[in-house]
């Protein structure tokens, strides 16, 4: 059911452009208005989020905890997966975004005829969700090319080496590849696993079909359908400096490829996707484990009125002496 209506509204959100922009020429509602709506959104709800989690407190530590901690000088510590200093969350927190260092050491357990508890390799998602946001990250600086002028050169440096294989005109780019494979594997493998499928929701499978729709345009525009990239550029700069205009003739296949960016964009502060932030301010990760080294004081405690046991037995005395308790003092 999640999948069936992730799908049929990705389906109607391109068919939506495709009469907006063909049949009733809004073009510049598609192509300014709702990109612009999309970025005041992403950013609003971004720094929302993200406040949010910062005024939420943190009394304690609790980071995760996967070796072992700071003890005795010659019992060996391990200073990454269980920190005890700054530069040692630093550290942590530098494999974890750069390299997914928790996904990385994940396995993923099921019971055998036996009966017997089998541990199994998960390489394949961590290689995936690897391949999948490097090549965002590549296809996003890529992309940098249509909003500035004149383009950065590491722009170029980038296109050269994401293209060095030369294959077909124009090149093909190793991350278009890799991105359209790795969204089909997690797709895929949010399908076949029975485990994983069950709880899977529509949240789940709405920005996988976003973003397969979204390279799928995109491919489609580089190698089969030319649009023209002079005009492209002209509406993104427009856009970027705040003089929008939309050139006549570029295209509808760009604009279900910009919809489809604004909707990724005005839908992620709200998703799963905010991981992007929220794992800087995740306690689990953030915090050293110095618990056994440093007094941590709650600084949201405030002072409350207490009842104290000698004030209860004070009020209470003549009824637990009637009831045969016993008390510390007779009057």
């Amino acid at each position: 059911m999640g999948i069936k209506f992730s799908l049929l509204t990705v389906v109607a959100l391109i068919a939506a452009v495709f009469l907006g922009v063909k049949v009733a020429g809004m073009s510049f509602l598609f192509g300014v208005v709702i990109p612009y709506a999309a970025i005041l959104l992403f950013l609003g709800g971004f720094v929302y989020r993200i406040l949010g989690w910062a005024r939420s407190p943190v009394p304690f530590r609790i980071p995760t905890t996967a070796g072992q901690q700071y003890s005795l000088p010659w019992i060996k510590q391990n200073k990454i997966d269980n920190p005890s200093t700054t530069a040692g969350v630093i550290g942590r927190m530098a494999l974890e975004v750069l390299c997914f260092r928790s996904l990385f050491r994940n396995t993923r357990f099921e019971f055998k005829e036996g009966p017997k508890l089998v541990y199994q390799w998960e390489k394949w998602l961590w290689l995936a969700a690897l391949a999948f946001h490097y090549s965002f990250l590549v296809i996003f600086i890529r992309h940098l090319r249509f909003f500035t002028e004149p383009v950065p050169g590491f722009v170029h440096g980038l296109e050269r080496l994401d293209g060095f294989l030369q294959v077909g005109l124009p090149g093909i780019y190793i991350t278009d590849l890799l991105f359209i494979v790795a969204v089909t594997y997690l797709f895929i493998r949010r399908v076949v696993i029975p485990q994983v499928r069950y709880i899977s929701l529509p949240a789940d499978y709405f920005p996988l079909f976003v973003l397969l729709a979204l390279g799928l345009s995109g491919i489609l525009m580089r190698y089969f359908t030319k649009v023209d990239i002079l005009k492209v550029k002209e509406l993104a700069i427009g856009l970027v400096t705040l003089h929008p205009a939309v050139p006549e003739g570029i295209g509808v296949l760009f604009f279900i490829h910009l919809f489809l960016i604004s909707v990724l964009f005005a839908y992620f502060p709200f998703s799963k996707l905010m991981h992007l932030g929220g794992v800087f301010l995740s306690p689990t990760r953030n915090l050293p484990n110095d618990s056994r080294m440093v007094r941590h004081v709650n600084p949201w405690n405030y002072p409350v009125k207490v009842h104290t046991y000698a004030e209860y037995e004070d009020h209470f005395r003549d009824k637990m002496i009637e009831a045969g308790l016993p008390v510390e003092k007779e009057n």
